[in-house]
């Protein structure tokens, strides 16, 4: 396990010696799980750095996305030992998943997609929960619909464009230019370059916006809405005075708390197995190499995600 002894940017990928079993448990509704592959996200780096006290105060063993073999689990319910899966257990509590085994609640975890290898498995939970559960569960896109997706290179962007467009929507998303080709490949109908183009001057009449970016991005989205479109935010924080503003103008505001919703994430495995959605990682690296990671997350505009393999 990786265990972070106190925050702070300094303080990428210090470990301390744990037992390998230590989160084993023996709970019934538990499997515990051989990882294979760790999916990392940006919030990881932002909980190392002590910006927020989710996981509470260091030490701690940061992450959740996993995919690997089910290495114990009891005689009757789902899973069996060598069955493969992936899931984001425990999410937002501390699931501790830099780690070679982890004690999941066997509801968190699907079956892996064959298609999948476990790197790219490991990729999907986090990013592709909070798309499903604000396209889906919160925005509740359906055929024809006009979606904006900010970010559509980033890790939850890039799968958001697949998830819309399985949907029936027409998308546009807003990149850097570098992104343009990237994004077009998951079928982006419309691409926006935001340094070079005004969103709000490019698009009007969307249905739900997808943020993903944050910042004044949430604010100057309202121009782009139809009456009664609806903003879903991955990153913003709660601002009553703003969902004032939405409300009133006759739109919805809403944030998305990621939950390991077992619905969505066989929605997700669903779409996959249909050859509708993949996720792309951008690099990986060994276990031991988690402090060189972090460093490329700490640095930001991925494109796709990282993975750590054990």
């Amino acid at each position: 396990m990786r265990r972070i002894p106190r925050a702070g940017s300094d303080n990428v990928g210090q470990g301390l010696p744990v037992p390998v079993l230590a989160q084993a448990g023996g709970h019934r509704l538990h499997r515990l799980v051989r990882v294979k592959a760790i999916g990392l996200n940006p919030l990881e780096a932002r909980l190392r750095a002590g910006e927020f006290p989710l996981v509470g105060q260091p030490p701690f063993i940061l992450g959740w996305d996993i995919s690997g073999v089910v290495e114990e689990a009891p005689q009757t319910g789902r899973f069996r030992p060598r069955d493969e899966v992936f899931g984001m257990p425990l999410f937002p509590r501390a699931a501790s998943a830099y780690a070679e085994v982890v004690s999941a609640p066997a509801v968190h975890l699907a079956r892996k997609p064959a298609s999948l290898s476990h790197v790219e498995a490991s990729a999907l939970p986090i990013v592709g929960l909070t798309a499903w559960q604000g396209l889906v569960d919160l925005g509740g896109v359906s055929e024809g619909d006009r979606v904006l997706v900010h970010g559509g290179g980033g890790g939850v962007g890039h799968v958001a464009i697949q998830i819309a467009k399985a949907l029936g929507a027409h998308v546009i998303t807003t990149v850097s230019e570098s992104k343009r080709k990237f994004v077009e490949g998951f079928g982006a109908d419309g691409v926006i370059k935001y340094t070079a183009v005004d969103f709000t001057e490019a698009v009007r009449d969307i249905d739900v916006v997808l943020d993903t970016i944050g910042g004044d991005t949430v604010e100057q989205s309202l121009e782009v809405l139809r009456p009664g479109g609806h903003l879903v935010t991955a990153v913003a924080e709660e601002d009553s005075e703003l969902i004032a503003k939405y409300e009133a103008a006759g739109t919805r505001f809403s944030g998305i708390a990621v939950d390991p919703d077992p619905v969505a994430l066989r929605g997700l495995v669903e779409l996959v197995e249909q050859g509708r959605l993949r996720v792309h990682v951008q690099g990986t690296f060994p276990f031991e190499r988690v402090a060189d990671a972090h460093r490329l997350l700490d640095g930001g505009h991925l494109q796709g995600k990282l993975v750590l393999t054990v």
